[in-house]
């Protein structure tokens, strides 16, 4: 079972019918013990990441986050959930983030584009992973967003975007993965996303097939 943590400030019900859509079994949840043996997580979030850490702090669900992301088990922030993996992020000035994915969250510059960012745009994959497995050569996704994350390091990058200037819109360090658009809105594309995910949770539980 996929767990989706319901914290009061994600998109929960569209994640959710993504994967029922798909057959595949999760659910929302806001129990720890749920989530600590979930085969796989999911961190949604829309809106502003000040607002989504007090809501993560009053949920007192970020010691279970932190461990299921140590644990292992595949990991995957969505939208404000990805950014929220960071160490931070110019949104809340000194609010600290979980510090799962070295790195900062910054506004999207002002380059003569429409902030937000807002629509499909490409990703440009810049290392293999088994979350990319079977995608288009220049796959395209749905973005809602006005700050992007910036990862520390390169080698936590899956993918990039370009809007203006290239931003960090997909990552990986180990088990723990990010994505700044949204699979669910993103038709064929997300679909093979969250198969991927689903796939690497069979793997990491040891019940493939």
């Amino acid at each position: 079972m996929i767990a989706i943590i319901d914290y009061g400030a994600g998109n929960l019900r569209s994640v959710l019918s993504a994967f029922r859509r798909l057959n595949e079994p999760a659910r929302i949840t806001g129990e720890a013990a749920e989530i600590a043996a979930a085969d796989g997580v999911i961190l949604p979030g829309v809106g502003a990441f000040a607002d989504a850490m007090e809501a993560l702090g009053k949920s007192g669900l970020i010691p279970v986050i932190r461990e299921a992301a140590a644990s292992g088990v595949p990991f995957l922030g969505i939208c404000l959930g990805m950014q929220a993996l960071f160490d931070g992020s110019e949104e809340g000035a000194g609010v600290a983030g979980l510090g799962l994915i070295p790195g900062m969250v910054r506004r999207l510059p002002d380059c003569g584009l429409k902030i937000p960012h807002m629509g499909w745009n490409s990703l440009r994959p810049q290392k293999p992973s088994p979350l990319l497995e079977g995608l288009p050569e220049e796959p395209y996704v749905y973005f809602v967003h006005s700050y992007a994350c910036e990862a520390q390091r390169l080698e936590d990058v899956l993918t990039t975007t370009e809007y203006g200037r290239p931003f960090h819109s997909a990552v990986q360090r180990g088990n723990v993965m990010g994505m700044q658009f949204h699979p669910e809105k993103s038709g064929l594309t997300g679909q093979r996303l969250l198969r991927n995910f689903v796939a690497m949770t069979r793997a990491a539980s040891g019940k493939e097939g």
